[in-house]
């Protein structure tokens, strides 16, 4: 059973300007059965709730590896299938890792196919089995596989996005330094730094990254990982001016 449910609370020092709603994306991890009905509820929930004329969709990285449909869900979003308003792609470490393997880092391919990358290139019709049996084979089916649409995709992911006063990013920010000044690294595979950080990052957070049994809200950050390939729920946090919502697509 596919399910929803919301959670709404009201936050009156983190806003969207008036006319702006977004909803954030948690960590798809190849799960397209759980990503084609959210993309159908987020359009209807922002129906119902009325007609803002700037709606953003932030998905906030990790789309690919652990899960099983991870080339239908590139294919799904890199053609636009169920577009709804303004769609932003940050990259996660799993994305960056790929695309490292495929400029050359051969090297990194043990770790990520140990990690979900199997689970990626089965999905694309490769064996990773080839990893060990032939190498050359190994980087020759991964290369011709993986469409050029796909990748161009991957290439096109962005590495934050900010709204108002909150910033969507895939694992978080090292406290304490200017937004402009992170690091690709940090903010694609931070954890403790930023996970335990009071610090006042001057504005809200929300990131992926980081799996929680439920989307958590605190102080300074939003974490809406809730380890969509392992727990059949993937959440979509919903915001507009001072108030937030959740969507989760839910298999039972």
């Amino acid at each position: 059973m596919i399910g929803r449910w919301w959670r709404r609370e009201r936050q009156a020092r983190y806003v969207l300007p008036p006319g702006l709603r977004a909803y954030a994306v948690g960590d798809v991890h190849g799960r397209a059965d759980l990503l084609a009905p959210m993309l159908d509820w987020i359009r209807e929930d922002s129906a119902a709730r009325g007609g803002y004329p700037e709606v953003h969709v932030v998905f906030l990285g990790d789309l690919i590896d652990r899960g099983p449909g991870s080339a239908a869900v590139i294919s799904m979003l890199a053609s636009g299938r169920g577009a709804f308003g303004e769609r932003h792609f940050i990259r996660g470490n799993h994305e960056q890792t790929l695309l490292d393997i495929l400029d050359g880092d051969w090297a990194r391919a043990d770790d990520w196919l140990a990690v979900g990358g199997a689970e990626t290139l089965l999905s694309y019709g490769v064996d990773p089995a080839l990893f060990l049996r032939d190498p050359e084979a190994f980087r020759r089916a991964m290369r011709d596989s993986i469409p050029g649409l796909h990748v161009a995709f991957l290439r096109r992911m962005e590495r934050w996005l900010r709204l108002g006063d909150y910033l969507f990013v895939h694992a978080g920010i090292r406290p304490r330094v200017a937004l402009e000044e992170q690091s690709d690294r940090d903010l694609r595979w931070i954890r403790g730094d930023f996970l335990d950080s009071r610090v006042d990052h001057g504005m809200m957070v929300v990131h992926g990254h980081t799996i929680s049994a439920r989307a958590e809200f605190r102080a300074n950050r939003i974490g809406i990982d809730t380890g969509a390939y392992a727990s059949n729920r993937l959440t979509v946090l919903g915001l507009e001016e001072d108030r937030r919502w959740l969507l989760t697509s839910r298999l039972d």
